[in-house]
């Protein structure tokens, strides 16, 4: 073994030694749980030692230097070891607190999961959806069905509404990662932990992103058409006036329609009574029925309003108008500047820990789904646009907009709750 290791390194290089070398050292972690985590005081320095481990082993191994086999390829050697190598760093992350170390069956428990991957969907797969209906939901059941008919088992949508998302996506960040539950969630994930003391997950370490599906290009300010007001300066007026009485509804506390609303009230000096619903759905219905007075809607729902009469649309967040509504100014149009807000996400998400294979063929089917006409048409009559980013990129999303909402928050003066 020590002549064919220097050679092994020079055949296909030290980084798929590494991996090599932890794909052993799984299998031995299994029948002797304790083997160098047994000092480890987090999940992170037992992965450290792991590495630190394998890299040692393939230092010594460089320094023999004997000649390199004939007909070894990389991409020979790496195919069965690539797999077990992500699952079992998947795995360490997930192990939090305590001294650190892999139970017995570990390693059969990796193996399976990989094997599970292969075959992955076997079985009805569950997308929650945290909210009511509103975007978020219509999203999840527009992508839900190409995914069925592409992969041939069906997948389910299941609203779990309550706390802003959180109760749902708590469902989430609990489930068993082997792809059978997945999320569809808003940007108001990004939003969460700056508007919560403290959340029952980790956005960034108890899920995995799998793509965003679509987004929106900004959000539309309306108000019940019995409101005196035919545009923004208007609005501005009688919010001003001595006792003036406007609730303002959204669908919870935290997401970004009611970021928006803070927002507004911060740069225009008004005040309004904030009324928090289960949902966007049942904001709007608020909105129609003058429980509430004014509202910052998501394209989703409220275009069918606007278009019945039952809304006024009279603001929109972007820099531009939006294409489909023409008619209605920006909010700088308006006399309001500092309130432009990008109108968010909806995305997939699944619990962390999941087999890294069946991520990635989710992302590829969601891309295959966005790119058929029947779903971009459906997703445009929404007021929204199909995305499909790389689960890379979706958490690079995810990281950066966790801390731009969190300067916002601030900026509208929001404490959390």
């Amino acid at each position: 073994m020590e002549a064919e290791a220097p050679a092994l390194i020079d055949a296909v290089g030290e980084p798929l030694v590494v991996l090599l070398s932890l794909g052993v050292l799984v299998g031995v972690a299994a029948a002797v749980p304790r083997l160098l985590f047994l000092e480890a005081t987090s999940a992170r320095e037992g992965s450290a030692a792991l590495l630190g481990w394998a890299r040692r082993c393939a230092e010594a191994a460089r320094r023999a230097r004997a000649p390199p086999p004939p007909a070894l390829t990389p991409s020979q050697l790496a195919a069965p070891v690539a797999p077990y190598y992500a699952a079992a760093l998947a795995v360490l992350e997930r192990i939090e607190g305590g001294n650190v170390s892999l139970v017995p069956g570990a390693g059969d428990a990796i193996l399976s999961a990989a094997a599970q991957a292969q075959t992955w969907p076997a079985k009805t797969v569950r997308i929650i959806v945290p909210f009511g209906p509103g975007a978020p939901d219509s999203v999840g059941r527009i992508i839900a069905q190409p995914l069925a008919q592409q992969l041939g088992q069906s997948f389910v949508v299941d609203n779990r509404p309550g706390a802003n998302g959180l109760i749902g996506t708590e469902m989430v960040a609990k489930a068993a990662p082997d792809g059978y539950t997945l999320l569809v969630v808003s940007t108001s994930f990004a939003v969460n932990p700056s508007m919560y003391k403290k959340l029952p997950y980790s956005p960034t370490r108890d899920f995995d992103p799998v793509s965003v599906v679509a987004s929106t290009e900004a959000y539309i300010l309306g108000i019940n058409p019995s409101v005196p007001a035919n545009n923004l300066p208007e609005l501005l007026a009688l919010l001003k006036k001595p006792g003036a009485k406007f609730a303002f509804g959204t669908p919870g506390v935290g997401n970004t329609l009611h970021l928006a609303a803070e927002l507004f009230m911060a740069r225009t000096g008004t005040k309004m009574v904030h009324i928090p619903y289960k949902g966007a759905g049942q904001a709007i219905a608020g909105l129609v029925a003058n429980d509430v007075q004014v509202m910052f809607m998501t394209p989703p729902l409220s275009l069918p309003q606007i278009r019945a009469g039952k809304v006024r649309a009279i603001g929109y967040t972007n820099k531009t108008r939006a294409a489909y509504l023409p008619e209605v100014p920006t909010m700088a149009e308006g006399g309001v500047n500092g309130v432009e807000m990008d109108g968010g996400w909806y995305g997939m998400f699944a619990p962390a820990g999941t087999p890294p294979e069946i991520v990635n063929k989710l992302y590829a089917e969601i891309r295959k789904a966005l790119a058929l006409p029947a779903v971009k048409e459906r997703l445009n009559g929404l007021g929204l646009d199909p995305v499909g980013n790389s689960p890379a990129d979706y958490r690079k999303l995810v990281e950066q907009q966790i801390r731009d909402y969190a300067e916002m928050v601030k900026l509208a003066g929001i404490p959390p709750e």
